[in-house]
């Protein structure tokens, strides 16, 4: 579905940068080859903005009933029922998507086929206000314990909004509930041993101008921006995997939008092209942050 093809695509959807709804499907369309393989057989949430970022938008886990019959759907338990979520595996369905104003896609951290079993631990840096030397210098001592102290594989990416993800490749063989455990035990640990740095308290009134270090999302039915995915920001910023040594040639968290994005994909590899190759068992890492927690 190119842009030349739909209607409306001359809609206003970023009014102050002037980005229309076209250009959010051309943008989508021309990264399919790379948004899709994190998409693929996943619950989504949709964060959809019909009428454009000047208007409230809306999180869709239910897909709508005017949906056409070929989008994919897969209904997944939940405490009070069921959600029948969208599957987005084409191109088709992403354009579909886009045309429908989605301007966010949130991924669950497991597929389908093993809800109960993410194949992702995400570690969320949200820094007070939008202080991203406050996150490049959490990074950096996060990574340090997880990679060098852990021994634990550790991908990077722009959250396109104020922060960044730290993301580990999970086997997919341990329950949500051990993956959170784990995330929760690193976090804590990093909170009371670099105090002035960070917290994991959720209530922004208490973290006093530290950097959130957010284990949350590691439970089940909780998401996360799909990489690639563009932010619901004015000049369309793009949440984007970067290379570590990319980490210091970056302003912030919205370097990279819907404009740089597809010419960057063009002249480099996906920074995480080998992440499911390098998918591990936490095992061996839980064993270690035991020694680390008891001195």
């Amino acid at each position: 579905m190119p842009s030349s093809q739909i209607k409306h695509s001359e809609k206003m959807l970023f009014p102050i940068s002037g980005i229309t709804k076209g250009n959010l499907i051309d943008y989508y369309n021309s990264v399919a080859g790379h948004i899709l393989p994190y998409l693929k057989d996943r619950p989504l949430t949709l964060h959809r903005f019909p009428n454009g970022i000047a208007e409230e938008g809306f999180f869709q886990k239910n897909a709508s009933d005017y949906f056409p019959q070929w989008i994919k759907t897969v209904k997944v338990k939940k405490k009070d029922g069921w959600v029948n979520h969208v599957i987005c595996n084409n191109k088709e369905t992403l354009a579909y998507l886009a045309y429908q104003g989605t301007i966010t896609f949130h991924i669950s951290l497991s597929k389908i086929d093993k809800l109960d079993y993410p194949d992702r631990l995400i570690f969320d840096l949200d820094p007070s206000g939008h202080n991203f030397g406050q996150v490049l210098k959490g990074v950096q001592i996060l990574r340090s314990l997880l990679a060098e102290q852990l021994g634990l594989p550790t991908y990077v990416m722009t959250t396109g909004s104020k922060g960044l993800h730290l993301t580990i490749p999970l086997m997919r063989v341990e329950h949500f509930d051990e993956v959170r455990d784990f995330a929760k035990k690193v976090a804590t640990y990093l909170a009371e041993k670099h105090p002035e740095d960070f917290t994991i308290a959720i209530h922004k009134d208490e973290r006093k101008g530290r950097l959130f270090l957010d284990y949350l999302r590691n439970s089940y039915g909780q998401t996360a921006v799909c990489p690639y995915s563009v932010r619901a920001l004015e000049n369309a910023p793009v949440a984007t995997p970067i290379f570590w040594k990319e980490l210091y040639e970056i302003k912030d968290a919205q370097a990279f939008n819907i404009h740089t994005v597809p010419d960057r994909l063009k002249h480099m590899n996906d920074p995480w092209e080998n992440f499911t190759k390098n998918a591990v068992i936490l095992s061996d890492a839980k064993k270690s942050m035991a020694k680390l927690i008891s001195g």
